[in-house]
């Protein structure tokens, strides 16, 4: 007989820290220096890079640092960690559309927040389960994640950019004082970015 674990189930109790680290906010992204961290899941990039374009239209992003994250289900390394916070003002990572995945991209964005740099996650809704476990995991279960409808990695080119249309303000008010805290999990669903129209 085998039994199957499922890795994001505990039954030790997680205590979140009284208030965890965030990264302070500029009022807006204008002139900022986006970093765009895809972690080489399909689609991942191209969502990014259509974000990366609309926040500079429609927010005044400046110049716009796209960066790959190899292995996808590892953490951030120390070396690209430093890079990102030298080269970048706030930073989106994406696309968590599996387990291991998802996982990662919480805790890489924990990791930025600490090291005093702004970010706006983005994962798929499938693995809300994922990402929420990482965070409690992470001392920071109300951490601010974005959700948008699953699948991302079977898009077309044009479904990518209403896609990144649809997320591109979320994006911009998780990384500026725009952002309002998410108190928990039901409140971030409610503020996931939904599905593509």
């Amino acid at each position: 007989m085998q039994t199957i674990i499922d890795p994001t189930v505990s039954t030790a109790r997680v205590v979140p820290t009284p208030s965890p680290r965030r990264a302070p906010r500029q009022p807006s992204l204008h002139g900022l220096r986006v970093g765009l961290l895809e972690n080489t899941k399909r689609n991942a990039a191209a969502l990014l890079g259509d974000l990366g374009e609309i926040l500079a239209d429609r927010h005044g992003a400046g110049r716009l640092v796209a960066r790959t994250k190899r292995p996808f289900a590892l953490p951030l390394s120390d070396e690209l960690l430093h890079e990102l916070t030298a080269e970048c003002d706030v930073v989106v990572i994406g696309v968590g559309d599996c387990g291991s995945c998802s996982a990662a991209a919480i805790a890489d964005g924990v990791a930025l927040e600490q090291a005093g740099i702004p970010t706006a996650v983005i994962c798929t809704d499938a693995f809300a389960t994922t990402a929420q476990a990482m965070a409690d995991l992470k001392g920071d279960g109300g951490f601010p994640y974005l959700l948008t409808a699953h699948p991302v990695a079977n898009l077309s080119a044009d479904e990518l950019g209403v896609r990144a249309h649809e997320l591109a303000d979320a994006v911009a008010a998780r990384m500026t004082d725009a952002a309002e805290p998410v108190a928990d999990a039901a409140a971030r669903m409610t503020d996931s970015a939904g599905p593509a129209a």
